[in-house]
């Protein structure tokens, strides 16, 4: 399904040995994660910052990213290619449990009945923006449908995604470490 998704073009800036602002990337994310068990879910790790204020010109260090959370007191930029999801329950929950096992074990993804599989909390503030597509943004008590040029603002609380158009979504996700 996110087959259908170009690959996220990665395009980094710096400065040259005379101080002079410079290109000094341009391709795709070394930083790529995929979940065999849920075909078309590709999450692209971007950039991570350390503590803020962040050094501008730190190395790139997202190919050693694991998890969700951002480091401490940092940031991290990662885009999600989301497929439409299975409408068999049992499905749905196996390709779910898959993600979290594999890419987000630091997730609190801890479920009561009848919630959505894939509902999760984070201590962090995120910032998502729909960039194609549309994706429902679960909570405990309310739903919201989020289309293409939406941005939703995380703060914490208990939530899932859902991709129930039928067509692939992607969302832009900027998580920024946060505390109760």
């Amino acid at each position: 399904m996110s087959d259908n998704l170009l690959p996220i073009r990665r395009v980094l800036t710096g400065e040259d040995a005379k101080g002079r602002s410079i290109f000094v990337e341009d391709g795709p994310s070394p930083a790529v994660r995929l979940v065999p068990q849920r075909p078309g879910y590709r999450v692209t790790n971007i950039w991570r910052t350390g503590p803020a204020p962040s050094a501008v010109d730190a190395p790139d260090s997202i190919g050693e990213h694991k998890g969700v959370l951002p480091p401490g007191h940092g940031t991290v930029l990662r885009v999600i290619d989301y497929p439409p999801e299975p409408r068999d329950p049992l499905e749905l929950k196996r390709m779910q449990d898959a993600t979290f096992a594999q890419l987000y074990p630091d997730a609190q993804h801890e479920l009561k009945p009848g919630e959505h599989p894939g509902m999760h909390r984070t201590d962090t503030v995120d910032y998502a923006l729909v960039l194609v597509g549309e994706i429902t943004a679960i909570l405990e008590e309310q739903e919201a449908v989020l289309r293409a040029g939406d941005i939703l603002v995380q703060r914490g609380t208990n939530h899932a995604w859902a991709n129930r158009s039928g067509l692939p979504a992607r969302i832009a996700f900027i998580l920024i470490d946060g505390k109760r």
